[in-house]
């Protein structure tokens, strides 16, 4: 459960957030949405990787409040199918060139900037 979930993230002192990725998180985005919510109201981060792009997120979260919420949880986005013929082994935290870093909050742009100078 999201409680179960939140209690052994708790647990732990060496952690600051929690990534989510796949499957693919958007497909099960309401469970997701209540867990990183109540992480955020412990101080953690989220990071979310899709395999979708954001622009497909944005017209799917128009009718899904779910997606929505994972959205408005999230601190950074990671998206983009990973694509084997893009592939990168010099983009930290990506598999290829597509996948771009999209930062929602104030600790999601400075996520974004710790990846960046990696």
């Amino acid at each position: 459960s999201v409680a179960d979930l939140v209690d052994m993230y708790q647990a732990f002192d060496l952690h600051r957030g929690i990534t989510l990725s796949g499957g693919e998180p958007f497909l099960q985005a309401a469970p997701l949405a209540a867990l990183a919510k109540k992480i955020k109201e412990c101080s953690g981060d989220v990071i979310t990787y899709t395999g979708y792009t954001y622009a497909h997120l944005k017209r799917l979260a128009e009718e899904d409040e779910a997606i929505r919420n994972l959205l408005e949880e999230t601190d950074l986005l990671i998206d983009g199918p990973f694509i084997l013929k893009l592939r990168s082994l010099n983009l930290p935290f990506r598999g290829s060139s597509n996948q771009t870093l999209i930062a929602f909050s104030k600790k999601g742009e400075c996520l974004k900037q710790e990846i960046e100078d990696l």
